[in-house]
């Protein structure tokens, strides 16, 4: 399926950043020897100008982004989108963390049992849409001590990451690798998960919660935010990656619980090379999590909607459960086509 899905992209949305550029000729305005001051004139009025290369990948990203909007247009998504034909489902943590949640608080055998009930419970609450798993792991994490430069967030190792898609890889799912920038922002950290994203079943997720540069504190100290411009970066950043390595649609998620995480949200500009989950992140009751979606999601849309379930959090308010796939498809609306267990 993943080949088909593959080829089919490259069928629809494959260019080259170059097509189109006719080859420059010099201009030469003589025949012959010249004296030596009349040379190096000559000299430097044949030298071609110089291409401007961020220039001409902007031009060819624009025309791509109009042929996939052509191609979404007519045929409502471009080929090998995962939503809306799928539900995913997502453990999330570190798999080097026991305190970051569920994908390394439990020993992998014992975790990937837990997740493959959930998988089915969720499946078994609504057969109409095949589950797709997922694993969704803290890649840059910010920090509570500053680090050398002093921007309070740091990468996994790469034998962290590797190992990381390794479990994914086995247990067919996506991977998506979240960011926390602290005081740094997404423009330095994104280009660090390039190599990572060109795999194809590899997403994004970013966390204004832990975006700390409009704040001017480390993080921790208080929620931080993101803006639509922040999104639309992302956005593009992935719809590049996209284009220049004719891959199916990425996903994006944006992790969200107050209204000032996100600012300006209706000026997000979709892109169908993207497709953006917006995620309420919130824990506690169920009344408070379903008021928090209703507040921060459902009435701030985007594109698609998600839905976080935290086992240690959720049970800790007087009277709380975490709720069952059952209670979220039936008390939300819409109903999130992403779910994630921290």
């Amino acid at each position: 399926m993943r080949s088909r899905i593959f080829s089919a992209w490259r069928g629809a949305l494959g260019f080259s950043l170059l097509a189109g550029l006719g080859l420059m000729a010099c201009n030469r305005s003589g025949q012959g020897e010249t004296s030596a001051g009349q040379g190096d004139t000559l000299s430097n009025a044949a030298k071609p100008a110089p291409l401007d290369t961020v220039k001409i990948k902007r031009l060819a990203l624009q025309r791509d982004s109009l042929k996939a909007d052509s191609i979404a247009r007519k045929n409502g998504q471009l080929p090998g989108a995962l939503l809306p034909g799928h539900r995913i489902v997502a453990f999330y943590g570190n798999i080097r963390s026991k305190g970051m949640g569920i994908l390394g608080r439990e020993p992998k055998d014992q975790m990937m049992r837990k997740f493959d009930k959930v998988l089915a419970e969720w499946q078994a609450a609504d057969p109409s849409l095949p589950v797709m798993p997922a694993l969704h792991s803290v890649t840059i994490t910010a920090q509570g001590a500053a680090g050398a430069d002093g921007k309070y967030r740091l990468m996994n190792s790469k034998s962290t990451i590797e190992e990381t898609r390794a479990w994914a890889k086995q247990k067919n799912a996506i991977l998506f690798l979240d960011v926390q920038v602290g005081l740094s922002d997404l423009e330095h950290e994104l280009p660090k998960l390039t190599e990572y994203l060109k795999d194809p079943t590899i997403h994004l997720g970013i966390d204004p919660e832990f975006a700390m540069q409009t704040k001017g504190v480390r993080p921790g100290k208080k929620i931080g935010t993101y803006d639509a411009k922040d999104v639309n970066y992302a956005i593009n950043f992935l719809a590049r990656i996209v284009s220049e390595n004719h891959l199916p649609p990425k996903i994006l998620m944006v992790h969200r619980f107050t209204q000032g995480m996100l600012t300006n949200y209706k000026n997000i500009k979709l892109d169908p090379r993207v497709q953006v989950i917006m995620d309420m992140d919130g824990w506690g009751n169920p009344t408070l999590k379903k008021d928090s979606y209703k507040a921060y999601v459902e009435k701030q849309p985007v594109q698609y909607t998600g839905f976080k379930l935290f086992y240690e959090y959720d049970i800790k308010p007087k009277g709380s459960h975490l709720m069952t796939p059952q209670e979220v498809l039936t008390e939300l609306n819409p109903k999130p086509l992403y779910v994630q267990y921290q």
